[in-house]
């Protein structure tokens, strides 16, 4: 096996191989192999902008669900049932991986953004529990249709620099998280409930200026290098299977603070206040790691970033949990910037490795993602019931630390950013 601190000798003759390689797509558009070519920022940042925007109008669910429950009667079984029908759809991300690859998956980025604003701002409309249902539905399977060929592009248009790349498009995600409530509660105060179709004009206004600006690049590889669904997972196996096992053991630490940090806080110092305020610092901190992380793994290697985030956001977990003061604030922080990070970085290592088809690639990516992060949220939320929400964040640290020999299985990479 090869160590982590590796510096891979064939480098230089992959670069020029590939930059000796273009990809000719339909319409006369021009799409370079993910790892030659220049960093072309303001498509990257569009991207990210991008992923802002979706990601805001998917995120009304939450803030707006007391709403819901009021108008249509909804019990709190039906209510958390929404959330599932939303997230659904990501068990069909190989698949639309896979029609992403043949098909040209630059409309379902460009597309998206206004597929999934329509039924989130019709949902205030829904005179009933089926109908919201199924427009809860459209908008998580629009979801899939942009979150699995969106990290595609975006490598597409780091060149050799994907981990920084992938840190600016998931920067508009997270910021994505802490806008989407605000603009939520705005929209209903000035246009009510029923009226919050109106700001889909926004996505509608986004998904214009996306077909602009990418118009002329293709996100799959040409229709002869595509592989089936067999075969990407026989490409991406070696590396999906340690990164399934890094989800898991991290996955009880991101769900017992992602879902759960303001109601520690808050039973802990009786001010709810308070509680949001620590989720603040949490993703804010995050935003931060994301940010860096990937530029990072361009520049030290994949699995030594990731390696290092993993053996510190156990550490930070265990000091937030047994500090108090600014110790504590400090602690939470430090969990924040280095769980958080971890993600860009994996989604990198995705698309180093997928040679055939990328999107089908980051669709099984996702879809494991999925599978480990919904059964673990019940995990984190019976541990909590059980033992306490500070005992849930010592098991959950210690649990994270077995992410740690998952790291040194993953496959050594044979692009830049890979292993070093």
């Amino acid at each position: 096996m090869e160590s982590v601190g590796e510096t891979d000798v064939r480098e230089g003759k992959d670069a020029a191989v590939d930059a000796a390689h273009l990809d000719e797509a339909s319409e006369g558009s021009v799409a370079p192999k993910p790892g030659s070519g220049s960093f072309r920022t303001w498509p990257v940042l569009l991207m990210s902008a991008a992923h802002l925007v979706h990601d805001v109008y998917t995120g009304f669910l939450a803030p707006l669900l007391p709403l819901f429950i009021r108008k249509l009667s909804l019990s709190l079984a039906e209510a958390g049932f929404l959330t599932t029908v939303m997230q659904f759809p990501s068990l069909l991300n190989p698949m639309i991986g896979s029609l992403a690859d043949r098909a040209g998956g630059r409309w379902f980025v460009i597309l998206a953004p206004t597929l999934s604003a329509v039924p989130m701002c019709l949902a205030g409309l829904a005179p009933t529990y089926s109908v919201l249902l199924v427009l809860l539905f459209a908008a998580g399977l629009s979801t899939s249709l942009f979150h699995v060929p969106a990290p595609v592009l975006v490598a597409r248009l780091s060149g050799a620099r994907r981990g920084r790349g992938m840190s600016l498009y998931m920067t508009g995600g997270e910021l994505a998280r802490a806008l989407s409530p605000l603009v939520a509660v705005s929209a209903v105060a000035a246009f009510g409930l029923e009226g919050m179709y109106s700001i889909a004009a926004v996505a509608l206004l986004a998904s214009g200026w996306m077909y602009l600006m990418l118009r002329n690049v293709q996100v799959s590889p040409p229709r002869r290098q595509h592989g089936g669904m067999w075969e990407t997972w026989r490409e991406m196996r070696p590396l999906l299977l340690p990164l399934a096992g890094i989800l898991c053991a991290r996955g009880l630490m991101h769900a017992s603070l992602t879902a759960f940090l303001p109601t520690f806080i808050e039973q802990e110092t009786g001010s709810l206040w308070m509680g949001g305020a620590a989720l603040t610092v949490f993703f804010s901190a995050g935003v931060t790691g994301v940010l860096a992380a990937g530029t990072l793994s361009d520049r030290y290697g994949r699995r030594r970033s990731l390696l290092c985030a993993l053996a510190l956001a156990p550490v930070a977990l265990f000091a937030f949990a047994g500090s108090t003061g600014p110790w504590r604030v400090g602690a939470l922080a430090v969990t924040g910037f280095t769980l958080l990070s971890t993600t860009p970085v994996m989604l990198a290592m995705v698309q180093d490795r997928a040679t055939r088809s990328p999107a089908a690639a980051n669709g099984l990516f996702m879809m494991v993602s999925f599978i480990a992060r919904s059964a673990i949220v019940v995990l984190a939320g019976l541990c909590g019931d059980h033992f306490g929400l500070q005992t849930t964040y010592y098991v959950s640290a210690a649990l994270g630390l077995m992410a740690l020999p998952l790291v040194f299985l993953l496959p050594a990479s044979d692009r830049r950013g890979g292993d070093r």
